[in-house]
């Protein structure tokens, strides 16, 4: 509240001509000293940035939150509408920095996830044993559906401890584990707490952190990567491997089938993003639930058949393609979507599709391989090797141009732009467009 502000902040409020927030938040600024005019956000809060901003400007404007604007808060759709620039923020301890102090927990070493706004399905990617993580809750009841959560994914063991208030004069907490958690919704604005502990009795399998995650993990129909060509750490050059995936960055899956390469995709990182293009309904329906029951929720599904499913997508930074390879025009497609530096990773078990994947080689270069694993099996009282079907992989690097490429094709361009500017249409007057200064 009030009290807690710095003077740098309380006369940022005072000097405002306009203050926007939520109610509570607004409810919270003495009016004798703070006499703007008070707005509250409406309901979706985003879309109406850009509105509000519009209404206001020229004024001085002041935008409430809670704890520190850039973390998870109003901050950053005020940048990404406005720019850096435009704003003057002035932050305060968060929620995490207030929550850490109280259980003792170094914040380097305590995993944050968000479920405001977002499905909480996302916290099944980080429970891993004996792991700490803060979850910012949507609301009051966020703690019971974190409880379930833990238990059905075999952590009902784990120490839950509710944050509520944190920072004011009405902070309380509570406790239990996910097993017994019983308690009646508390207060909307709370933190949840766990301390992550697995039953080693637990039916769901134990999870890695690395791509490889075993095949009981997933809801599948047979149409399931199999595990030694998804682990980067049994075949070097495996389909997660050569995808090469970094933070941020994009994968189409073609053929997604359980979803698998695209789950384990975004599971390297929470800002890695992948999209699933399967052409068969059920499959796609089966994806949808692997992504949510293994915390990437956010993995997009496309119901349709590619190359046709692929118009309108975003740029990929790798595209895999599990099926669907001699569908005409698909190979090419794919290629063209990439950007320069992007990998193609394609894998088939076929001799059709080998076929075809030996003439792109051909063509395009990369690396051309074949995996084969044998599984122990009982042979009689004794044991053998018994093989799966080998797959074959192609791996390929989209070249980035060159300064030559991008000069002659400038040179090309040239005699096009010469002659345009001498056509009437070249006389016609040209307006130059204001920026957001003019």
């Amino acid at each position: 509240g009030w009290a807690g502000l710095t003077a740098a902040a309380r006369g940022a409020l005072t000097g405002a001509e306009v203050l926007i927030g939520g109610p509570r938040q607004l409810d919270l600024l003495p009016a004798g000293e703070c006499a703007g005019l008070r707005v509250a956000w409406p309901s979706p809060l985003r879309p109406a940035v850009p509105k509000l901003m519009a209404e206001h400007a020229g004024r001085r404007i002041a935008v409430l939150a809670s704890g520190d604007p850039m973390f998870y808060g109003i901050g950053r759709a005020l940048s990404e509408e406005l720019g850096p620039g435009a704003l003057h923020v002035h932050p305060h301890p968060s929620s995490v920095s207030y929550a850490c102090a109280r259980l003792g927990w170094p914040v380097e070493d305590t995993e944050v996830v968000t479920v405001v706004g977002r499905p909480v399905a996302r916290v099944a990617a980080a429970l891993h044993e004996g792991r700490r993580l803060l979850v910012l809750s949507a609301g009051a009841a966020t703690p019971d559906e974190i409880a379930a959560l833990l238990r059905e994914r075999g952590f009902g063991p784990s120490r839950m401890r509710v944050l509520e208030q944190l920072g004011s004069e009405r902070e309380d907490a509570y406790e239990g584990t996910a097993d017994g958690w019983n308690r009646e919704p508390g207060d909307p604005l709370n933190v949840v707490a766990v301390e992550c502990r697995r039953d080693p009795g637990a039916p769901a399998p134990r999870l890695g952190a690395t791509p490889g995650l075993p095949d009981a993990a997933y809801e599948h129909d047979g149409q399931l990567t199999k595990r030694h060509v998804r682990a980067a750490t049994l075949v070097r050059a495996a389909t997660l491997c050569a995808l090469a995936p970094a933070p941020g960055e994009l994968l189409w899956d073609i053929g997604g089938g359980s979803g698998s390469i695209g789950i384990e995709w975004m599971r390297t990182h929470p800002s890695c993003r992948a999209v699933a293009v399967e052409r068969v309904p059920e499959r796609a329906g089966r994806i949808t639930r692997n992504a949510a029951a293994l915390g990437v929720p956010g993995l997009r599904v496309v119901v349709g058949a590619a190359p046709a499913a692929l118009g309108g997508l975003p740029t990929p930074d790798a595209v895999f393609i599990g099926g669907g390879l001699t569908a005409p025009g698909l190979l090419d497609a794919a290629w063209a979507a990439l950007a320069p530096g992007g990998r193609l990773v394609v894998n088939t078990v076929t001799l059709e599709s080998e076929a075809v994947l030996a003439g792109q080689h051909r063509r395009l270069g990369g690396e051309l391989v074949k995996l084969a694993v044998s599984h122990a099996v009982p042979v009689g009282g004794f044991t053998g090797w018994r093989q799966a079907m080998p797959v074959t992989q192609w791996s390929v690097t989209k070249p980035a141009r060159t300064e030559a490429q991008a000069a002659r094709t400038a040179d090309q361009a040239a005699p096009t732009a010469a002659r345009a500017a001498r056509t009437p249409d070249a006389a016609a007057p040209v307006t130059k467009p204001k920026t957001q200064g003019e």
